[in-house]
């Protein structure tokens, strides 16, 4: 036996045309071997790390940070984003989602900063939330970014415990999830053009590595002795791998004296919020009439913080980044917490989906959803009170690097969040970890959110696409998409009502390209006349059923990846709990003895009865 051969099992499964395609070498409710899952645990973390650093770099150009509060920052981050985790994982969805500061939340935090700098006050609510115009400082400003995620925790709160994500959901087509997968990778694209442009040949070398590892090796198994076990483990831990070995090329080159590349700490800003430098999608370079925050620098680089300095950040501290004063709720910072519950509830919906896909498992039903948006909204509130200026939700490319590995262990995302903890409260760890070249970020960004953009792509097959419905709602809703934000981030000063908060709100909400792409898709699905089988609804939910073949299987599949531990099965099924607004986030009886066929039955009848 040869130590590079593929499984008749996986291999079958790999190139099998059903949903068992997808299925994964360890199963959501499956623990990996312990080695083993602390490699891919370790992954996740490195991955969410790129995520993490990105969202907060920006935002941070509008903020002064002082040497050694950058480390604390971005601990704080892997701190209360970990919380998030082991709330999702256990209360949520139960999938194996890593929790993350996202673009949805960075969008509305920078347009509020930009009104701030550009009026110089707010109306604070203090006492009895009497309108008072005053000026801020920079350590309200803090407090304003924390009132804004407190605020879109609490609206995230409430659309899961409403259940109003879960009706939408059920209305959710392939029409309505191709385009929304493809924005959502697309998103991204200017961002990491931006981390690897650091170096190229650092990202390419990377990049080189996670497509030979995960693709043309995915079937190689290592030696192991007889009766062991053996995995694909260039597959599963193709992205670790890549950034390891790459990373300890970067480190002998840079220790030979023959290359030095920039650091993670580097593209934290060292411009005053007056002067930002930042770059953020849709901005255009030479444009005297952007939002601050939307122009970048004549040279198109990163800044960064003086490389000689011996900065060393503490073992031990407790990751409370803010001030010890409660979150300041203000007008704006209320209007930009709804625009970033919006678009973070519609991103975070996607990612559920997109994971049940990848994964090879049924998809969510109503309930579970709600209940990670639940949990989600909690992560936020915490965030919070912790100090952070961003909110978290579903992190994008941890959900496609289960894609790439192939494995969705419940068991590996919570050991993930467990190191989350552990380097949230070391900055002197997260400053190492955060030493990683911004090449390779930039790699692993480029590679994950590609998974996101295929599996968009890979769900028109189930439409009717010759039809003309379908290309032009297609069509119509990615472009315009990335046409408005990209307009409005331009011409920002052509929304002004004479109402700051319903500027910040309208600002944000169409600067936010998954909130249009979701908004203009599922508008023109629902409203444009088209029959079931046209629009894709038959096929993608039996498509979806996965390797379910009988009502009694598919329940099984459903109480396996998405029921809750049993203590919070009985707090949802109390009798003093059985009304609204907890119903939403229970699972009914009922519902988990239809089988996909049985559902796609009812949906085409409901179609064709409909106007």
């Amino acid at each position: 036996m040869t130590a590079c051969e593929a499984s008749d099992v996986h291999g079958e499964d790999l190139e099998r045309p059903s949903g068992a395609a997808r299925t994964q070498v360890f199963r959501v409710d499956q623990p990996p071997p312990c080695l083993l899952n602390l490699c891919l645990a370790l992954q996740q973390v490195l991955v969410q790390s790129s995520l993490l650093v990105l969202v907060l770099a920006f935002l941070q150009q509008q903020l002064w940070v002082q040497e050694g509060e950058r480390e604390k920052l971005l601990a704080s981050g892997f701190f209360y984003s970990s919380i998030s985790t082991l709330l999702q994982s256990w209360l949520g969805t139960c999938l194996p989602l890593v929790q993350a500061p996202s673009l949805e939340f960075m969008i509305p935090a920078l347009v509020l900063t930009s009104q701030r700098h550009q009026h110089g006050s707010t109306l604070a609510c203090r006492g009895q939330c009497e309108e008072k115009e005053e000026s801020l400082t920079q350590t309200d400003l803090v407090r304003e970014l924390q009132g804004m995620v407190l605020i879109t925790g609490l609206v995230q709160l409430v659309l899961g415990m409403s259940g109003l994500c879960g009706l939408v959901l059920r209305h959710c087509g392939p029409l309505v999830l191709a385009p929304l997968f493809c924005v959502l990778g697309f998103s991204i694209y200017k961002d990491a053009a931006l981390l690897c442009s650091d170096h190229w040949g650092i990202t390419a070398l990377a990049v080189v590595l996670m497509l030979l590892l995960s693709q043309h090796l995915r079937s190689c198994f290592l030696p192991a002795p007889r009766g062991v076990s053996r995995y694909p483990v260039c597959r599963m831990v193709s992205v670790l791998l890549s950034l390891l070995s790459v990373w300890a090329v970067c480190a002998a080159l840079e220790h030979l004296g023959h290359f030095r590349p920039h650091r993670v700490s580097e593209l934290l800003p060292a411009s005053r919020p007056h002067e930002p430098s930042s770059t953020v999608p849709w901005a255009r370079s030479n444009s005297s009439h952007t939002l601050p925050w939307a122009r970048p620098n004549s040279s198109h680089t990163l800044h960064w913080s003086n490389p000689n300095s011996s900065y060393l950040a503490p073992w031990i501290s407790f990751p409370l980044t803010g001030v010890s004063q409660l979150p300041l709720l203000s007008a704006r910072g209320v209007a930009a917490g709804v625009a970033a519950a919006l678009g973070s509830s519609i991103s975070s919906q996607s990612v559920y989906l997109l994971t049940a896909r990848i994964l090879g498992a049924p998809p969510p039903p109503p309930a579970a959803c709600n209940r990670g948006l639940c949990a989600e909204g909690l992560g936020s509130m915490s965030a919070a009170l912790l100090g952070g200026m961003v909110g978290v939700s579903s992190s994008v490319p941890n959900a496609c690097t289960l894609g790439l590995s192939q494995c969705g262990s419940r068991c590996t995302v919570q050991l993930a969040a467990m190191l989350g903890l552990v380097l949230g409260m070391s900055p002197r760890l997260t400053q190492l970890i955060t030493s990683v070249p911004l090449g390779i970020h930039g790699a692993v960004l480029s590679v994950t959110y590609a998974v996101a953009i295929g599996t968009g792509v890979a769900y028109f097959q189930y439409t009717h696409m010759d039809s003309g419905r379908n290309i032009f709602n297609i069509g119509f809703a990615v472009f315009m998409s990335l046409l408005i934000p990209r307009w409005f981030s331009l011409q920002p000063a052509f929304i002004a009502t004479g109402i700051s908060s319903l500027d910040v709100l309208l600002q944000s909400l169409l600067t936010l390209p998954v909130f249009l792409v979701g908004l203009l898709a599922f508008l023109l699905d629902n409203t444009v006349s088209g029959s079931p089988s046209e629009r894709g609804l038959p096929s993608s939910v039996m498509r979806k059923g996965g390797r379910a073949s009988s009502a009694a299987e598919y329940s099984q599949q459903l109480a396996t990846v998405y029921d809750p531990p049993f203590a919070v099965r009985r707090l949802l099924h109390l009798p003093g709990l059985r009304v609204v607004p907890f119903c939403a986030c229970r699972t009914p009886v009922e519902e988990a003895a239809l089988s996909p066929m049985e559902t796609a039955d009812l949906l085409s009848e409901n179609q064709g009865n409909g106007p």
